[in-house]
C-alpha cells in the first residue's frame, strides 16, 4: 500500500504543535486561512513543554534597569561565535516584545515579581535579568497550554498521531502538500499551496538527550528530500546540566534548567572544586557551549574518581522547591535533595542549532515550502544557541511565517497540486547503533578518525526501504541528519561554539567564519554545496508584500477528508 487512500484540503498544513507551529496556526486562522496541523503524537508531546528557563526578552515598562533590545543583541551576537546572521538576529529579537504580547493576549501567565511587574531571570551568556518565566521553570508548559487553549476552538483542527513522510511537489518542483502516514500506517494526502514545518530538532541522534522520543529530525530530512538546503548542522548544543541519572542513561534526561545557575548555583567536581573558575570571565554562566566543553574536559581527569559527571551545588538557594518546582521534582525521583545536597549533572543533547535554511518569515529555497522553529536555521542561533532565545524564535518567526503564507497565497506565487504521490524509498540505518557511534564520536570532541568511524558505521547498518511505518520514517530521518551532520563536521577543522574538535582545537576566523550548507544527491546522501548565506538561499522574493495584501487576503476554516 504505497500510495495515498484517503485525502484532505487546506490553504497551509502545518507539522508540528509546539510553539512555532501553533503560533504560525493560529495567527494564519486570524488572517483567514484554512489551517490543518499534523503531529505524529498527542497534541502536546513536542519539545516546547519541556523547556524550563523562560523567554529572553526585553520589555518595555517591566525592565526598567539599563537593559535594551541592543545589549540582548550583541549578547546573542557573542554566544554564536560569529555565524549568526545579524539582520535575522535583529529582526527577530525586535519582534519579541510584540510576540510575548500577543502569547499574553492568548492566556498565557508569567510569574510575577513582588512589585507587580513580570519576575525575571538570568541565564548563561546574558548581560542581563531579561528572562521572563513561568510555574518557577515550567515556562514551556504555560506556554504549550495557553496556545493549546486558544486552538481548541475547532477552527484549527489537528490531526493526531499522524507523521509527515514527504512533500507533495509539482513537475517544476513547487510543494503543494504532504504525504503522511495516519495512525494506523495508512498513506494519505494533505493537499495545501503551503506546507509549514516546525517538527522541531533531533536530540534522538545521541543516547542521552533532553528532547522527548519524537525528537528524530523528521522535519529536516523531509525538507531536504523537498530540494529545499540546510546550515549549520553541525552545531549541536549539548545543555551543560543535565540530571545524571546513572552510568550508560537512555533517551531523555531530565534538564536543569540554566536559571538555577543564574539564581547563585555553581558547578563543582566530586572533590568540591569549582569547575568554571578561571575559564571564563562570567565563569557559572558562560555560554553553553564553554560550560559543556569545561565540564567534559574536567570529567576526563576524573576527579575524586567521578568521570561521568560533576555536581551543581544550589544549596544556597533558598527555597528551591518553590522557585524550580519541575527541578526539584525531578531531583526527589532520583534520590538527591538540592536543599541539602549537590544535584549531579552531565552535558546532554539538548538543541540544533542549525537546520533548514530559511529566512526570518520562514520561506525556504523551495517554493511553498516553509521552516519556523527549531528546524529551521535563520541565523538567529550561529554556532550556539542564547539561553532562552528558543521560544522567543518560535513565538516570532512562527507568526511571520503566517504571514508570508497569506502574503504569498494573496500573490499567487503559490501552486496547487496536479500529480500523485507515493511513499517514498530511503536509506535506513540501525537507530541503537546509530546514537551509540554518534554519543561516542560526534558529540562534545570530535576527531577526523571518530567521525570516519560513524561514517563507516552508518555504511554498514544502512539498506534501503520503502517508508511505510512511523518507524522507519524516524529511522530514516536520522539516518540522513547523522550523514549530514558528520559530512559538516569533518569537513569543519577548526572549533567554534558547539562543534569542538579535539584534533582542531583553535577557532579560525580566516578560514572558516562562515556557515555550511547541506543538500541531497538524487541518491539519498548528504553532500556538502557552496557556502551561502540565508539570504542568498531563502526568500520567494516577496517579503515586505505582507503589509499590502494581508487586508485582501480572506477564506474560512476547516478540511475535508474523503477516501480515494
Amino acid at each position: 500500500m504505497n500510495t495515498p487512500l484517503w485525502e484532505a484540503r487546506a490553504d497551509l498544513v502545518v507539522v508540528g504543535t509546539g510553539v512555532a507551529g501553533l503560533t504560525a496556526a493560529l495567527r494564519a486562522r486570524e488572517l483567514g486561512l484554512r489551517v490543518l496541523v499534523v503531529t505524529k503524537g498527542d497534541q502536546p508531546d513536542g519539545n516546547t513543554r519541556w523547556a524550563q528557563g523562560g523567554v529572553a526578552v526585553v520589555l518595555p515598562g517591566e525592565h526598567d534597569e539599563g537593559d535594551t533590545v541592543d545589549a540582548h543583541v550583541r549578547d546573542t551576537l557573542t554566544a554564536g561565535a560569529g555565524l549568526c546572521d545579524e539582520v535575522a538576529v535583529d529582526a527577530i529579537i525586535a519582534g519579541g516584545p510584540a510576540a510575548v504580547q500577543r502569547l499574553r493576549e492568548r492566556g498565557a501567565v508569567f510569574d510575577a515579581a513582588r512589585d507587580g511587574r513580570l519576575a525575571r531571570t538570568r541565564e548563561g551568556g546574558h548581560s542581563a535579568f531579561r528572562v521572563v518565566h513561568a510555574g518557577g521553570d515550567a515556562t514551556g508548559a504555560e506556554v504549550e497550554r495557553a496556545l493549546l487553549a486558544a486552538a481548541s476552538d475547532g477552527r484549527v483542527p489537528v490531526l493526531e498521531r499522524h507523521i509527515a513522510v514527504d512533500a507533495v511537489r509539482t513537475p517544476l518542483g513547487q510543494v503543494c502538500g504532504l504525504l503522511v502516514l495516519d495512525s494506523h500506517g495508512v498513506p494519505g494526502v494533505l493537499t495545501a499551496p503551503a506546507v509549514l514545518l516546525a517538527s522541531g530538532g533531533l536530540g534522538q541522534l545521541y543516547q542521552a538527550t533532553s528532547n522527548p522520543e519524537v525528537a528524530t529530525g523528521d522535519g529536516l530530512a523531509l525538507a531536504l528530500r523537498a530540494g529545499a538546503v540546510a546550515a549549520d548542522v553541525e552545531f549541536v548544543q549539548f545543555h551543560p546540566t543535565v540530571l545524571y541519572t546513572g552510568r550508560g542513561a537512555r533517551g531523555r534526561c531530565p534538564l536543569v534548567t540554566e536559571a538555577v545557575r543564574g539564581e547563585g548555583a555553581v558547578l563543582v567536581d566530586a572533590t568540591g572544586a569549582r569547575v568554571m573558575r578561571g575559564v571564563h570571565p562570567l565563569e557559572d554562566l558562560a555560554p553553553r557551549d564553554v560550560v559543556a566543553a569545561a565540564i567534559t574536559r574536567h570529567m576526563a581527569g576524573a576527579p575524586g574518581g567521578v568521570d561521568d559527571h560533576v555536581f551543581l551545588d544550589a544549596t544556597g538557594i533558598s527555597d528551591f522547591a518553590r522557585r524550580f518546582p519541575t527541578v526539584h521534582a525531578a531531583c526527589v525521583t532520583a534520590g538527591v535533595d538540592p536543599a541539602a545536597q549537590p544535584i549531579p549533572v552531565a552535558p546532554a543533547a539538548h538543541f540544533a542549532c542549525g537546520g533548514v535554511v530559511s529566512d526570518v518569515d520562514g520561506r525556504t529555497g523551495v517554493t511553498g515550502l516553509y521552516a519556523a522553529g527549531e528546524v529551521a536555521r535563520t541565523g538567529l542561533h550561529g554556532a550556539n544557541r542564547l539561553a532562552s532565545n528558543s521560544l522567543l524564535e518560535g513565538l516570532v518567526v512562527g507568526t511571520r511565517a503566517a504571514e508570508a503564507v497569506a502574503a504569498d497565497l494573496a500573490l499567487g506565487v503559490l501552486a496547487r497540486c496536479t500529480g500523485s504521490a507515493e511513499l517514498p524509498v530511503a536509506p535506513v540505518a540501525d537507530r541503537d547503533s546509530l546514537q551509540r557511534v554518534m554519543s561516542r564520536y560526534a558529540a562534545i570532541g570530535r576527531d577526523a578518525e571518530g567521525l570516519a568511524v560513524v561514517g563507516s558505521v552508518l555504511d554498514l547498518s544502512t539498506v534501503d526501504r520503502r517508508l511505510d511505518t512511523r518507524e522507519l520514517v524516524e529511522d530514516a530521518a536520522l539516518t540522513v541528519a547523522a550523514r549530514a551532520l558528520i559530512a559538516a563536521a569533518a569537513q569543519r577543522t577548526e572549533s567554534r561554539g558547539c562543534h569542538v574538535r579535539t584534533d582542531f582545537t583553535e577557532r579560525d576566523d580566516v578560514g572558516w567564519r562562515r556557515s555550511q550548507v547541506v543538500r541531497l544527491t538524487p541518491s539519498g546522501q548528504p553532500v556538502l554545496a557552496d557556502p551561502v548565506t540565508a539570504g542568498a538561499v531563502a526568500g520567494a522574493g516577496v517579503a515586505g508584500a505582507v503589509a499590502e495584501v494581508v487586508a485582501a487576503v480572506v477564506g474560512g476554516a476547516g478540511f475535508s477528508r474523503g477516501v480515494a
